[in-house]
């Protein structure tokens, strides 16, 4: 579907406010050609239709007793002054739109050769014309007023189906209507409930109340629908249409909800102004103490003051993914350019690991809590964490401790032991291969193995492994490491919360 149409578009209802005169309807379309010139809007004036002949049950067409069939009779035009109408209104340059509430009247719009073609909230069930309608290749506007739920689905379900392209609108159908009876937050739940449909606004309150047109902008309104007319001496106006005064000041205030609302579906533009005097109110940041050429540089080696400088790393650059290196030595209290570092961001690379922890722990079929401590240990560099690493969670840490550990296939662990704490693999799914004091031996899901204090121990998997390990309080810096080319915890592990909706996809 193209939607592009019913961007920014402004229908203006002329019904039956021409009174049927076709010399008074000119009139109203020249108004409105005026209050409308230069004004940043697709408009549509609409019509319409009704084949008296046979919409009127033949018992009936004498009845001026009954209010519709009155109106109807008394403002009714020939074919030929419709045509007359709609040439002028595309000579003024606005798009035609004509409601037709009979399959002949939309068979006529057809005919007639309009742009767009209206359901009117009493005909949105109609199911006779909207069949008629569904043949027509013409984008269609479709009023909900009175409308259930249920019959909405069904409207969108038939055009989809159809593959129409048309949109909704939220209307009330009191006339006029009451303030407290706009229920605009309709607009909100037909974009959430129909996300991609064009959602508008058909309006029947008090002209000269502009506020709920700039609510309904600011809502996301697209289509905004109002009636007009031109009333004098002689025809006068219902309490729900607008003069074409009313209209000029209704275009004005959504003129101005366009411009206060801004751009839809992306990020604003960010004037260079407003960057310069935000940076001028971040912190900069700066070294606490000399750090030497090809030193890394911790979070925990860094401190943020104002004022920064050019090219300085802002506080606003920080995160616990960044990893920085010095470039050449620094000194303390001096600035950290990002010309004299260089810098890495793993974000990304965090969030694949973290994406195919869930899923081994989705083949487990293990349940774990919300809001955990998880650590990544990659004693090489994240870049190597596919051959050598794991990943702890961190369920309970007291006297006794229980973690889940995790090793993703091919993953590796190095040889090390602790001082402090004595501990229990269990080993909970996949295949486990632990090395104890030099003896390598294979493991199972089920299978328990205690590993003392001071004994060096490695483990590894050939095709994902989960181990619950149960131990004595567990303390920092209480894993000694055999090759001394693996750092200290605070450069070899990243440290997040293990969130448990991150099982459903929402990782982030």
């Amino acid at each position: 579907m193209n939607n592009d149409i019913f961007q920014r578009l402004i229908v203006l209802e002329m019904a039956n406010n021409h009174c049927g005169e076709l010399a008074h309807g000119l009139k109203i379309v020249e108004a409105l050609e005026k209050v409308t010139r230069g004004r940043p809007f697709r408009f549509a004036i609409k019509f319409q239709y009704r084949d008296l002949d046979t919409i009127i049950h033949p018992d009936y067409r004498d009845r001026m007793d009954i209010k519709y069939i009155k109106r109807f009779t008394e403002t009714r035009l020939s074919e030929s002054e419709f045509r007359q109408l709609k040439q002028a209104v595309s000579d003024c340059g606005f798009l035609t739109m004509c409601t037709p509430f009979d399959e002949i009247s939309a068979g006529r719009v057809e005919e007639h050769g309009y742009d767009i073609l209206k359901i009117a909230s009493c005909s949105c069930t109609d199911w006779p014309l909207l069949e008629r309608v569904a043949q027509i290749d013409l984008p269609v506007s479709i009023s909900t007023a009175g409308a259930k739920l249920a019959d909405i689905d069904n409207l969108v379900s038939f055009f989809e189906h159809r593959s129409k392209t048309f949109c909704l609108m939220h209307c009330v159908g009191s006339y006029p209507t009451p303030e407290s009876e706009l229920e605009l937050n309709q607009i909100d739940f037909f974009r959430q409930r129909y996300p991609g449909l064009p959602i508008g606004f058909s309006t029947h309150e008090n002209p000269a109340d502009t506020a709920p047109v700039m609510l309904a902008v600011a809502k996301g309104a697209t289509i905004l629908e109002r009636h007009v007319g031109l009333p004098d001496q002689s025809h006068q106006l219902n309490a729900y249409s607008s003069t074409p005064e009313q209209i000029a000041a209704w275009l004005d205030a959504a003129e101005r909800a366009y411009s206060i609302c801004g751009v839809q579906n992306r990020r604003r533009d960010i004037s260079s102004k407003e960057a310069s005097d935000l940076r001028g109110l971040q912190r900069g940041v700066f070294l606490k103490s000399d750090v030497r050429a090809g030193q890394s540089i911790s979070h925990d080696s860094l401190f943020y003051a104002i004022p920064n400088q050019e090219d300085q790393l802002l506080a606003n650059d920080m995160s616990k993914y960044l990893r920085l290196k010095a470039k050449t030595d620094l000194p303390a209290k001096a600035p950290l350019l990002t010309s004299a570092v260089t810098a890495s961001n793993d974000r990304s690379q965090v969030l694949q690991i973290v994406q195919s922890l869930c899923e081994l722990i989705r083949q487990s079929g293990l349940r774990l809590g919300d809001k955990l401590d998880l650590e990544l240990s990659h004693h090489f560099g994240l870049e190597r964490f596919d051959e050598f690493g794991c990943s702890i969670i961190t369920c309970v840490n007291r006297e006794y401790c229980k973690k889940i550990i995790i090793l993703l296939p091919g993953q590796k662990n190095p040889s090390h032991a602790h001082r402090q704490k004595e501990e229990t693999f269990h080993v909970l799914y996949g295949d486990l291969q632990l090395t104890l004091d030099g003896v390598s031996s294979d493991y199972q899901a089920g299978d328990l193995i205690v590993v003392e204090r001071e004994i060096q121990h490695s483990f590894a998997s050939r095709t994902g492994a989960i181990l619950e390990e149960i131990s004595t309080r567990h303390y920092n810096h209480d894993s000694f490491y055999l090759d001394p080319n693996i750092g200290p915890a605070s450069e070899r592990k990243t440290k997040l919360t293990f969130y448990a909706d991150w099982m459903d996809g929402n990782i982030r």
